[in-house]
């Protein structure tokens, strides 16, 4: 668990005198522009209780944080500073991308319903951003659609956001300023509305975690995002992290657990646990209708969508959690890779040796090789398929972690347990018996004796021509 730096964007009063408002709030107020806090690190921090407003049962942010406060004679106070970051998506690779107070995503803004908010936005980004309150009930002035209901901030401003937080539930914000180019770097955050009192529809949990589905196209061995890419991405996030940079989410047995994701990618994410079913509480609309609410171990996240999903943690072990899109759970180096199973190219893979000493077979027996070879990969890159279990290879990426259930695991602690330690005789094992005939070579036998003529049909797949196979994720 890392805790936030400070550090000072604007000093003196001349760069406070230039901050300009797009709202009415007073001189005092102003004055007294909040610090903004910096978090240097892609950790998960620890759940950040309240110690002023009202009270409330704080999230974890996965990989992330959430963004201290402070009360201005009953107002909430936050300070967000747009800005370029460095953010390590997994151990070994690092993107330039831009996000907000030292990180992509931007850290996570909690409040209660009832909450009169007011958030302080500085641009430190080269060009003029807004930020839109996605799914907020709020005056029109303070949508943050730039040119629509507000004037762009421009580079080196601070304008202010007011208004007051309607409605309990799972919301986001993002730029609404060339919003594909800012998107598209990694610009967007997380934000809760709890309810004030006891909500009919709203369980207490004892775990909350929350993070964004993104998505990027960064070359291997580059640093920055490509950001007319529309659908072929090839890195798939969660929270601006891949496996196996992605931490894991550690509950206790026997916990309420809910987890909260939204969808800020161009595409759809079935989100799927493993080992336990789960409802469906919520939406970016607020919680759902007791009525509408039924078991699930898949559900669909789609684009500009939010979802929370609860479930009890009855079961031990290490449960994997991802999107159920195969090639969302890859990094890249393998998105343009052709399909070589069943090809023997070993003479071709000879002769092209002499001329290329490097050069590899990849795919003969099927993509598990990617997982185990070591194969030279550019600076800054992140392996297609890796990360290592108790068993060996995961030979996964992109938006995979896992759910720990512990016995032990003590209230409040988030720390990570280790791998599950299976009870005996509770494991997959090999069996080393006789196989039996195949039940398939029995039937050709009794076809033959039948007289019955038979003929072997072979059928072909072909990939469609003209598109170059992962396009339309």
């Amino acid at each position: 668990m890392t805790q936030p730096n400070r550090r000072s964007f604007l000093t003196g009063a001349g760069a406070i005198a230039g901050a300009v408002t797009a709202a009415s709030v007073s001189k005092v107020a102003m004055a007294a522009l909040p610090e903004p806090v910096i978090q240097t690190t892609p950790d998960t921090a620890g759940p950040l209780a309240p110690n002023s407003g009202r009270p409330y049962n704080p999230v974890v942010t996965l990989n992330g944080w959430t963004l201290p406060w402070r009360m201005n004679n009953g107002v909430k106070e936050f300070h967000l500073v747009a800005e370029p970051v460095a953010r390590e998506m997994a151990p070994g690779f690092k993107a330039h991308l831009w996000g907000y107070n030292g990180q992509s995503p931007g850290p996570t803004i909690e409040v209660v319903e009832g909450d009169r908010v007011r958030i302080f936005v500085t641009n430190k980004l080269p060009e003029h951003t807004s930020i839109h309150w996605h799914g907020q009930r709020l005056p029109n002035g303070m949508d943050g659609v730039s040119g629509l209901t507000q004037k762009a901030i421009p580079v080196g401003k601070t304008f202010v956001y007011e208004f007051v937080a309607r409605r309990p539930g799972t919301f986001m914000y993002h730029p609404h300023a060339d919003e594909m180019t800012q998107m598209a770097m990694g610009m967007m955050g997380f934000w809760v509305t709890h309810p004030r009192a006891r909500h009919p529809l709203i369980e207490e949990v004892d775990r909350d975690f929350v993070f964004l589905l993104s998505a990027y196209d960064i070359e291997p061995g580059a640093y920055t995002p490509k950001i007319m890419t529309m659908l072929d991405f090839n890195l798939w996030a969660f929270n601006s992290r891949i496996f196996p940079g992605i931490d894991s989410m550690n509950v206790r047995l026997g916990d309420k657990v809910r987890i909260r994701a939204g969808n800020l990618t161009m595409t759809n994410h079935p989100l799927h646990l493993h080992g336990h079913e789960f409802m469906v509480t919520g939406t970016d609309g607020g919680p759902t209708p007791r009525s509408t609410r039924w078991m699930e171990v898949t559900t669909d996240v789609a684009v500009g969508q939010m979802r929370q999903l609860e479930f009890l943690a009855d079961e031990e072990g290490d449960w994997a959690f991802h999107c159920h899109k195969s090639h969302h759970t890859m990094n890249a180096m393998g998105h343009d890779v052709p399909t070589m199973i069943g090809v023997d190219h070993r003479d071709v893979a000879r002769k092209i040796g002499k001329l290329v000493p490097d050069y590899m077979v990849m795919g003969e027996r099927g993509m598990a090789d990617m997982g185990e070879m070591e194969m030279l990969l550019p600076d800054n890159t992140a392996p297609m398929m890796t990360g290592q279990g108790p068993f060996g290879g995961l030979e996964m990426g992109g938006m995979f972690t896992t759910v720990k259930v512990r016995r032990g695991q003590k209230p409040g602690d988030y720390q990570d347990p280790g791998w599950f330690k299976h009870p005996a005789g509770t494991v997959a094992y090999e069996f080393t018996g006789q196989l039996p005939e195949p039940a398939r070579a029995q039937a050709s036998r009794q076809r033959a004796a039948s007289e019955v003529p038979f003929r072997d049909v072979e059928v072909r797949a072909r990939k469609p021509v003209g598109s170059n196979g992962h396009s339309g994720h």
